[in-house]
């Protein structure tokens, strides 16, 4: 019985070591778009069909997810949602809403880019080239070190936060 807690807990803190990505504190706002976090890599974030952690799963949603609009206000901690596809409750902690300011590309070199990458690091593949007057950028709700996760003209990636200012 020993050995399975110290499995469980390495196991654990291996994960949060691994995933290193923080989540924004959760903001909700209803009418918003919302991303999912607080949630395990391996784990899922259960949408109910009331709000009650023993309402039916109507569908789930891995970390990271987006485009979930919060359409009423918290219910005793939950909120009432919508995917596009399925409509239903969750837990309001596991939810965080999208940047509504909008950012630009700032201190970049006129004949540069700002490379928008895959993961948050130098050497991950480049998702997209943003040129150095590139504005309407929204930041999602995930950051790790320098790094901050954003949305542009239909690319979602990581960029490095010195690179981005208000409009």
């Amino acid at each position: 019985m020993q050995i399975i807690r110290v499995l469980v807990f390495a196991s654990a803190a291996l994960t949060a070591c691994l995933s290193g990505v923080s989540a924004a504190s959760a903001e909700v706002v209803e009418g918003e778009e919302h991303c999912v976090v607080n949630v395990a890599s391996w784990d899922r974030l259960n949408v109910r069909d009331e709000p009650s952690s023993s309402g039916a799963i109507v569908t789930k949603h891995r970390y990271g997810d987006c485009g979930i609009v919060v359409t009423s206000s918290l219910e005793d901690g939950w909120v009432r949602i919508e995917d596009g596809h399925y409509e239903g409750w969750v837990n309001a902690k596991f939810i965080s809403m999208v940047s509504p300011a909008l950012y630009c590309v700032s201190d970049v070199d006129e004949d540069d880019v700002l490379n928008l990458r895959a993961y948050p690091s130098p050497v991950s593949r480049v998702v997209a080239e943003l040129d150095p007057h590139q504005c309407d950028i929204a930041f999602l709700p995930y950051a790790v070190g320098g790094w901050q996760k954003i949305r542009v003209d239909g690319y979602e990636g990581w960029a490095y936060r010195k690179y981005l200012s208000g409009e």
